[in-house]
């Protein structure tokens, strides 16, 4: 149990169920360690003031806790919470015991619960944009998250590898390689002339099935897609899903059908079969099977959530490219027809370019959009991954390639892992120091000292935190924050030539420290590296 859900169980006992506990961490350390505005919530309950609630509930914390140095009451009703030095003791030698593990929620198999995060799936119809990049870092730290925090995860691709984007691309190689006229609607890019080109012989074996020939390819850009977000930019999934394979091959698209008939969910309607989606939160019903019999897009997607609930999962999170704001309603909608308990859909906007102040359009190298793979290329996967991952996703943003490649103190990602490297460097003059008792650590008594055991004890809080908002970006500035106190406390306090005592102490504090960078590290995907 971190410090943070030690205070809440505290403040519980006073205030009982009634009310949500909201617990934060000042900017400032006058303001306390923590602070909670739960007396603006009690007095309406009791009908007395903010400030008189804050005083008696800031009284009872004082006199019945020992977790406190002490709290106070601040005006117009704010509770100010300082703790005492050995709860932050307490913390570093936990942290210690559970290395890796720190972080982590200890529940058993039987009790987790399981979600599957659907994210990029772009159609293998060509090169991943900036927009799916941006997309694949959030969805692949999300789902670390999520396991940290105690939950069965599968990390999801799903592959659309038929329908007309397919039959499309099939025939954007036949106009490649001049079998056909090229039309306005086809594919443009050297990839698919390069294609068209390496495999001359299939392209003449399958002139005329361009559904078909379009599925070969499909399966060559899928691999490279593959080598780009697993080798290059260290994204990996569970699961590879085919559309044509695990949901139309297996029948999920009549089941789906078939399942919304038996629970009298579609209608007829102009020749059409119409789903009833506005009894559940869309603005309209869609279409699920066409005049033609053709099934819609939308029942595919409907045998999806189909499928992912039939493998047991109540829960799924699905991450989206901009272009899809009108999908939410819609999917949301389907997600419960099936039976999925909990859908959450989240949307990425757009990402500009810039390099040297100047917005980056056009590839250098190919003429075209940059590509994901180019700006990971470019830049590396780290600065990729952390800068993507400092913006909110349903926010624009600008991505400074300048910056990403500097290697200075100026680029954010640099700046968190030279603090790790410089805790690293002080451990390697030292054997690790073994866990110490309590009364050992109480020389850990400077500002220094004592924002920096406060920040390593804010990690577990994050992460239960970011795992029900999935605010991604409270780890990018938990990660500044922290390189920031390491920083101060490297260059203010002195380790190694201080008295004995302070040394054992302060080689603990540091070993803490690396712990928890550690654990951070794997969790945001960057490099946890041994020098710079």
């Amino acid at each position: 149990m971190s410090i943070k859900e030690n205070i809440t169980r505290v403040i519980r006992n006073f205030s009982g169920n009634s009310v949500d506990i909201d617990i934060s961490v000042p900017e400032h350390e006058s303001l306390g360690h923590y602070s909670t505005t739960v007396a603006f919530l009690l007095a309406k309950e009791k009908h007395i003031s903010p400030i008189d609630m804050a005083e008696e509930l800031a009284s009872y914390l004082n006199t019945t806790s020992d977790i406190f140095d002490r709290v106070e009451a601040k005006a117009p009703g704010f509770v100010n919470m300082w703790v005492k030095p050995e709860v932050f003791f307490r913390e570093l030698k936990f942290i210690l015991k559970e290395g890796d593990r720190y972080g982590k929620r200890k529940i058993s198999r039987s009790r987790r619960k399981k979600v599957q995060i659907e994210f990029i799936s772009a159609n293998p119809t060509g090169p991943l944009t900036l927009a799916n990049g941006r997309g694949g870092f959030l969805g692949d730290v999300l789902g670390n998250v999520l396991q940290m925090s105690g939950f069965d995860v599968e990390k999801e691709y799903y592959v659309n590898d038929t329908g007309n984007q397919i039959e499309t691309l099939g025939n954007s190689i036949l106009a490649a390689s001049r079998l056909i006229p090229y039309e306005e609607t086809f594919y443009k890019g050297e990839y698919v002339d390069y294609w068209a080109r390496a495999h001359v012989a299939i392209v003449k074996r399958l002139k005329h099935d361009p559904l078909k020939l379009g599925k070969r390819a499909a399966k060559d850009f899928l691999k490279a897609t593959r080598n780009v977000i697993e080798k290059k930019a260290g994204i990996y999934f569970d699961r590879y899903t085919s559309e044509d394979n695990d949901i139309h091959g297996k029948g999920y698209v009549k089941k789906a059908l078939s399942l919304f008939q038996k629970n009298r969910s579609i209608y007829e309607s102009d020749g059409a079969l119409w789903l009833k989606t506005t009894e559940y939160g869309d603005d309209k019903d869609r279409v699920v099977l066409k005049k033609d019999g053709v099934p819609t897009y939308f029942l595919a997607d409907a045998g999806h959530y189909l499928e992912t609930k039939k493998r047991g999962f109540d829960s799924k999170i699905l991450i989206l490219g901009p272009d899809h704001h009108g999908y939410m309603a819609r999917i949301q909608a389907v997600a419960s027809m099936v039976g999925i308990q909990k859908s959450d859909v989240m949307i990425t906007q757009a990402v500009r370019l810039l390099e040297n102040g100047r917005e980056v359009k056009m590839s250098k190298r190919k003429g075209m959009f940059v590509t994901f793979e180019e700006l990971v290329d470019e830049v590396g996967k780290d600065s990729a991954r952390f800068f993507f991952l400092m913006i909110t996703p349903e926010t624009h943003m600008d991505f400074d390639m300048s910056l990403a490649k500097e290697r200075t103190l100026k680029n954010p990602v640099f700046y968190v892992q030279y603090a790790a490297v410089r805790a690293k460097s002080i451990m390697r003059k030292v054997k690790k120091p073994a866990i110490p008792d309590l009364s050992d650590l109480a020389v850990l008594s400077t500002e220094e000292d004592i924002r920096l055991m406060k920040t390593l004890a804010q990690f577990p809080e994050i992460i239960l935190s970011v795992s029900s908002s999935y605010n991604i970006r409270r780890l990018t500035q938990y990660a500044l924050e922290l390189a920031k106190v390491f920083h101060g406390f490297y260059e203010k306090e002195r380790v190694l030539g201080e008295e004995k005592n302070v040394v054992r102490a302060r080689l603990t504090l540091i070993s803490a420290t690396l712990i928890v960078f550690k654990n951070l590290f794997s969790v945001l995907g960057i490099s946890f590296l041994k020098k710079m």
